[in-house]
């Protein structure tokens, strides 16, 4: 049965990092849209923005091109702007789908939600920016989100990357009720995920905070650049 996917990215990603899992989503008969957000564009200035501005942009989409029946998936830090879309969304989703995803809580923007090194990371880079931004060191790349891939994709997709408006990560939205959403909820998450540690900081915890058992999908956190066709396929089952 065809669907209509519509992926948000994580931090310092555009829709273009979604290509080659979509190509598998619309291979399988799938629609797939793959928004590019404000301030995820080459050169956008990141300061007059906010996280509400990338749930607008989501809404909007959804609603001018009249879509139905989507199946809304968030990655990472996109885990936010899902959230906050679900609400106004509500009566044109399938589903709503976290992959290796943030969930919110009350109060909680992403920023509290990471370990003390990220939040060191974050407050350092966007001080040193001079617009606010967090630029993604190389090192933390290799290590830490794309450990499945070799050193020339590694470096490739780091390239392409640009940096994320800080107060997308201070900034939060309401969280959602699974039980009175109205839509069904799923966590997948990437099995050799490591960009947040097991443990107190890991993964599992959100989707404990949505009341589900996650489903598993291959590779790391940057599956859609190095595990797509797995992903697709866990998209589809989620």
């Amino acid at each position: 049965m065809s669907e209509t996917f519509v992926l948000v990215t994580g931090a310092w990603h555009g829709g273009w990092a979604w290509r080659p899992t979509a190509e598998h989503l619309r291979a399988a008969g799938h629609r797939v849209f793959t928004p590019t957000l404000p301030g995820l564009h080459d050169g956008d200035d990141p300061t007059r923005l906010h996280l509400s501005d990338t749930v607008d942009a989501v809404v909007d989409l959804v609603e001018r091109e009249s879509l139905s029946d989507v199946t809304l998936v968030g990655h990472s830090w996109g885990g936010y702007v899902i959230t906050g879309a679900a609400h106004r969304l509500a009566s044109r989703l399938r589903k709503l789908v976290y992959w290796s995803a943030f969930v919110p809580a009350e109060g909680r923007p992403l920023y509290d939600e990471v370990p003390p090194p990220y939040q060191q990371l974050f407050d350092g880079q966007a001080q040193a920016s001079g617009n606010n931004s967090v630029a993604m060191p190389f090192e933390v790349w290799q290590q830490a989100f794309i450990n499945d891939a070799d050193e020339p994709i590694q470096r490739l997709t780091h390239s392409l990357i640009v940096p994320q408006p800080m107060q997308y990560f201070t900034e939060t939205v309401d969280p959602i009720d699974p039980a009175t959403l109205g839509v069904p909820v799923s966590y997948v998450l990437s099995s050799e995920d490591i960009a947040l540690p097991p443990g107190e900081f890991g993964w599992d915890r959100f989707a404990a905070r949505l009341g589900v058992e996650p489903q598993a999908a291959p590779g790391s956190h940057e599956a859609c650049f190095t595990r797509p066709a797995g992903l697709a396929e866990a998209l589809i089952k989620a």
